[in-house]
Protein backbone atom coordinates (compact mmCIF):
# COMPACT_ATOMS: atom_id res chain seq x y z
CA UNK A 1 0.00 0.00 0.00
CA UNK A 2 2.77 2.41 0.73
CA UNK A 3 4.42 1.96 -2.20
CA UNK A 4 0.99 2.31 -4.28
CA UNK A 5 0.37 5.66 -2.27
CA UNK A 6 4.27 6.81 -3.21
CA UNK A 7 4.26 6.56 -6.23
CA UNK A 8 0.61 8.01 -7.05
CA UNK A 9 2.08 11.22 -4.75
CA UNK A 10 4.96 11.41 -7.46
CA UNK A 11 2.97 11.37 -9.93
CA UNK A 12 1.08 13.85 -9.25
CA UNK A 13 4.49 15.90 -8.39
CA UNK A 14 5.74 15.01 -11.73
CA UNK A 15 2.14 16.42 -13.29
CA UNK A 16 2.91 19.27 -11.34
CA UNK A 17 6.06 19.96 -12.20
CA UNK A 18 5.48 19.67 -15.99
CA UNK A 19 2.72 22.45 -15.60
CA UNK A 20 5.02 24.88 -14.31
CA UNK A 21 8.17 24.25 -16.63
CA UNK A 22 5.10 24.34 -19.72
CA UNK A 23 6.18 20.76 -20.70
CA UNK A 24 3.38 20.96 -23.37
CA UNK A 25 3.39 18.51 -25.78
CA UNK A 26 6.80 16.45 -24.91
CA UNK A 27 7.08 14.11 -22.52
CA UNK A 28 10.09 15.70 -20.84
CA UNK A 29 12.73 13.89 -18.80
CA UNK A 30 11.45 13.23 -15.91
CA UNK A 31 10.74 9.97 -14.34
CA UNK A 32 8.80 8.28 -11.67
CA UNK A 33 12.24 5.83 -11.17
CA UNK A 34 14.60 3.79 -12.88
CA UNK A 35 13.01 1.48 -14.99
CA UNK A 36 12.02 3.87 -18.42
CA UNK A 37 11.78 7.35 -19.41
CA UNK A 38 9.30 8.53 -22.10
CA UNK A 39 11.54 11.45 -23.70
CA UNK A 40 8.72 12.31 -26.43
CA UNK A 41 5.19 12.56 -27.29
CA UNK A 42 4.45 9.04 -29.27
CA UNK A 43 1.25 8.80 -31.57
CA UNK A 44 0.16 7.03 -34.97
CA UNK A 45 3.23 7.16 -37.42
CA UNK A 46 5.91 7.27 -34.62
CA UNK A 47 8.55 3.74 -34.73
CA UNK A 48 11.23 3.45 -32.34
CA UNK A 49 12.07 1.54 -29.06
CA UNK A 50 9.95 3.98 -26.87
CA UNK A 51 6.94 2.48 -29.25
CA UNK A 52 7.88 -1.47 -27.94
CA UNK A 53 8.39 0.03 -24.52
CA UNK A 54 5.10 1.43 -24.34
CA UNK A 55 3.21 -1.66 -26.20
CA UNK A 56 4.70 -3.53 -23.68
CA UNK A 57 2.87 -1.58 -21.08
CA UNK A 58 -0.22 -1.26 -22.82
CA UNK A 59 -1.01 -4.63 -24.59
CA UNK A 60 -3.34 -5.68 -22.17
CA UNK A 61 -5.86 -3.40 -23.22
CA UNK A 62 -7.30 -4.88 -26.38
CA UNK A 63 -10.09 -5.97 -27.79
CA UNK A 64 -11.21 -9.82 -27.81
CA UNK A 65 -9.25 -11.93 -29.33
CA UNK A 66 -6.36 -8.81 -30.26
CA UNK A 67 -2.80 -9.45 -29.83
CA UNK A 68 -0.62 -6.52 -30.05
CA UNK A 69 2.64 -6.44 -31.38
CA UNK A 70 5.66 -5.63 -30.03
CA UNK A 71 7.10 -4.23 -33.08
CA UNK A 72 7.70 -0.39 -32.32
CA UNK A 73 5.50 0.82 -34.89
CA UNK A 74 2.88 2.97 -33.54
CA UNK A 75 -0.52 2.26 -36.06
CA UNK A 76 -3.86 1.96 -35.17
CA UNK A 77 -3.75 -1.26 -33.06
CA UNK A 78 -1.65 0.62 -30.78
CA UNK A 79 -3.59 4.06 -30.54
CA UNK A 80 -6.70 1.49 -29.50
CA UNK A 81 -4.79 0.17 -27.33
CA UNK A 82 -3.41 3.45 -25.65
CA UNK A 83 -7.21 4.97 -25.86
CA UNK A 84 -8.39 1.92 -24.00
CA UNK A 85 -5.48 2.29 -21.15
CA UNK A 86 -6.55 5.49 -21.08
CA UNK A 87 -10.14 5.75 -20.67
CA UNK A 88 -9.52 2.92 -17.87
CA UNK A 89 -7.26 5.12 -15.52
CA UNK A 90 -9.60 8.33 -15.93
CA UNK A 91 -7.24 10.29 -18.92
CA UNK A 92 -8.45 11.55 -21.87
CA UNK A 93 -8.22 9.19 -24.38
CA UNK A 94 -7.12 10.33 -27.77
CA UNK A 95 -4.93 7.85 -28.43
CA UNK A 96 -1.98 10.22 -28.03
CA UNK A 97 0.90 8.71 -25.57
CA UNK A 98 1.54 12.14 -24.03
CA UNK A 99 2.81 13.25 -20.35
CA UNK A 100 -0.11 12.34 -18.52
CA UNK A 101 0.06 8.71 -20.05
CA UNK A 102 3.79 8.59 -19.12
CA UNK A 103 2.74 10.06 -15.54
CA UNK A 104 0.53 6.80 -15.43
CA UNK A 105 2.50 4.14 -16.56
CA UNK A 106 5.67 5.71 -14.44
CA UNK A 107 3.16 5.56 -11.40
CA UNK A 108 2.08 1.53 -12.06
CA UNK A 109 5.92 0.33 -12.52
CA UNK A 110 8.73 -0.54 -10.15
CA UNK A 111 12.02 0.03 -10.58
CA UNK A 112 12.57 -3.07 -12.17
CA UNK A 113 9.79 -2.34 -14.77
CA UNK A 114 7.25 -5.06 -13.27
CA UNK A 115 3.48 -3.39 -12.69
CA UNK A 116 3.29 -2.66 -9.38
CA UNK A 117 0.79 -6.05 -8.33
CA UNK A 118 3.11 -8.11 -9.67
CA UNK A 119 6.79 -9.28 -9.36
CA UNK A 120 9.16 -11.35 -11.32
CA UNK A 121 9.30 -13.79 -8.40
CA UNK A 122 5.65 -14.21 -8.97
CA UNK A 123 6.13 -15.41 -12.37
CA UNK A 124 9.61 -17.38 -11.85
CA UNK A 125 9.10 -20.51 -8.65
CA UNK A 126 10.97 -22.57 -10.49
CA UNK A 127 14.96 -21.01 -10.74
CA UNK A 128 16.53 -17.69 -9.83
CA UNK A 129 18.37 -17.47 -13.07
CA UNK A 130 15.46 -18.24 -15.54
CA UNK A 131 17.58 -20.52 -17.27
CA UNK A 132 16.82 -24.65 -19.11
CA UNK A 133 13.82 -23.74 -20.62
CA UNK A 134 12.39 -23.23 -24.78
CA UNK A 135 14.21 -19.95 -24.64
CA UNK A 136 17.37 -18.28 -23.12
CA UNK A 137 17.04 -16.98 -20.07
CA UNK A 138 16.85 -13.06 -20.94
CA UNK A 139 14.13 -13.84 -23.72
CA UNK A 140 12.02 -16.05 -20.29
CA UNK A 141 12.47 -13.02 -18.47
CA UNK A 142 11.15 -10.43 -21.16
CA UNK A 143 8.05 -12.56 -21.47
CA UNK A 144 6.97 -12.81 -17.84
CA UNK A 145 7.68 -8.86 -18.21
CA UNK A 146 4.99 -8.69 -21.15
CA UNK A 147 2.54 -11.24 -19.00
CA UNK A 148 2.94 -9.27 -16.01
CA UNK A 149 1.83 -6.14 -17.66
CA UNK A 150 -1.23 -7.94 -19.76
CA UNK A 151 -2.02 -9.48 -15.96
CA UNK A 152 -2.18 -6.18 -14.64
CA UNK A 153 -4.26 -4.74 -16.81
CA UNK A 154 -6.92 -7.62 -16.60
CA UNK A 155 -6.33 -6.91 -12.51
CA UNK A 156 -7.20 -3.75 -12.89
CA UNK A 157 -10.48 -3.95 -15.67
CA UNK A 158 -11.75 -6.91 -12.59
CA UNK A 159 -11.90 -3.73 -10.01
CA UNK A 160 -8.29 -3.96 -8.64
CA UNK A 161 -8.71 -7.34 -7.25
CA UNK A 162 -5.56 -9.20 -6.72
CA UNK A 163 -4.65 -12.10 -8.98
CA UNK A 164 -2.92 -14.96 -7.65
CA UNK A 165 -0.17 -16.56 -9.95
CA UNK A 166 0.39 -20.30 -8.78
CA UNK A 167 3.07 -20.68 -11.64
CA UNK A 168 5.18 -18.81 -14.31
CA UNK A 169 8.43 -19.35 -16.22
CA UNK A 170 9.20 -23.58 -15.70
CA UNK A 171 12.58 -25.01 -16.75
CA UNK A 172 12.17 -28.41 -18.56
CA UNK A 173 13.22 -30.23 -15.17
CA UNK A 174 10.37 -28.26 -13.30
CA UNK A 175 7.97 -28.76 -16.30
CA UNK A 176 8.51 -32.41 -16.04
CA UNK A 177 8.22 -32.39 -12.15
CA UNK A 178 4.94 -31.58 -11.85
CA UNK A 179 3.79 -33.72 -15.00
CA UNK A 180 3.71 -30.50 -17.60
CA UNK A 181 3.09 -30.39 -21.45
CA UNK A 182 6.18 -30.82 -23.36
CA UNK A 183 4.98 -27.87 -25.36
CA UNK A 184 4.16 -25.76 -22.48
CA UNK A 185 3.92 -22.29 -22.87
CA UNK A 186 5.50 -21.92 -19.10
CA UNK A 187 8.77 -22.94 -20.79
CA UNK A 188 9.05 -19.94 -22.70
CA UNK A 189 7.90 -17.48 -19.26
CA UNK A 190 4.68 -16.52 -21.31
CA UNK A 191 2.24 -18.40 -19.42
CA UNK A 192 0.61 -17.99 -16.11
CA UNK A 193 -1.78 -20.45 -14.12
CA UNK A 194 -4.29 -17.99 -11.84
CA UNK A 195 -5.74 -19.64 -9.02
CA UNK A 196 -8.33 -18.05 -5.99
CA UNK A 197 -10.98 -15.32 -6.38
CA UNK A 198 -12.00 -14.24 -8.41
CA UNK A 199 -13.36 -17.25 -9.81
CA UNK A 200 -11.77 -19.60 -12.62
CA UNK A 201 -14.18 -18.60 -15.06
CA UNK A 202 -14.02 -14.87 -14.27
CA UNK A 203 -10.33 -14.92 -14.75
CA UNK A 204 -10.76 -17.00 -18.23
CA UNK A 205 -13.74 -15.04 -19.52
CA UNK A 206 -11.82 -11.89 -18.65
CA UNK A 207 -8.53 -12.45 -20.05
CA UNK A 208 -10.04 -12.81 -23.84
CA UNK A 209 -10.12 -9.13 -23.35
CA UNK A 210 -6.70 -8.88 -22.47
CA UNK A 211 -3.95 -9.83 -24.71
CA UNK A 212 -3.94 -13.64 -24.06
CA UNK A 213 -3.94 -16.15 -27.14
CA UNK A 214 -3.62 -19.39 -24.93
CA UNK A 215 -6.65 -19.49 -22.16
CA UNK A 216 -7.15 -22.91 -20.52
CA UNK A 217 -9.69 -23.35 -17.60
CA UNK A 218 -12.42 -25.54 -15.91
CA UNK A 219 -13.72 -28.20 -17.64
CA UNK A 220 -10.65 -28.53 -19.61
CA UNK A 221 -8.22 -31.75 -19.14
CA UNK A 222 -6.04 -31.18 -15.70
CA UNK A 223 -7.03 -27.36 -15.62
CA UNK A 224 -10.46 -27.63 -13.07
CA UNK A 225 -8.27 -26.34 -10.48
CA UNK A 226 -6.64 -23.47 -12.29
CA UNK A 227 -6.97 -21.24 -15.14
CA UNK A 228 -4.27 -20.94 -17.53
CA UNK A 229 -3.46 -17.74 -19.48
CA UNK A 230 -0.25 -17.21 -21.78
CA UNK A 231 0.88 -16.03 -25.26
CA UNK A 232 0.76 -19.03 -27.98
CA UNK A 233 1.45 -18.29 -31.72
CA UNK A 234 -1.17 -20.38 -32.67
CA UNK A 235 -4.51 -18.91 -30.51
CA UNK A 236 -6.60 -21.84 -28.45
CA UNK A 237 -9.12 -21.13 -26.02
CA UNK A 238 -10.63 -23.59 -23.96
CA UNK A 239 -12.66 -23.68 -20.57
CA UNK A 240 -15.60 -25.71 -21.38
CA UNK A 241 -16.62 -25.00 -17.79
CA UNK A 242 -16.65 -21.45 -18.65
CA UNK A 243 -18.83 -21.54 -21.83
CA UNK A 244 -15.25 -20.60 -23.40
Amino acid sequence: MFRCVSRLLLSFVMLMAGAVVGVGATAGTAHADSCYTWNRTLSQGSSGSDVTQLQIRVAGWVTSGERLSYDGQYGARTAAAVKKFQAAYGLSADGVAGPATFSKIYALQDADCTPVHFTYAELNKCNSDWSGGAVSAATAKSNALKTMWKLEAMRHALGDVPITVSSGFRSYACNNAVGGSASSRHLYGDAADLVGSPSLCRLAQQSRTHGFSEILGPGYPGHNDHTHVAFDPSPYWSAPTCGI
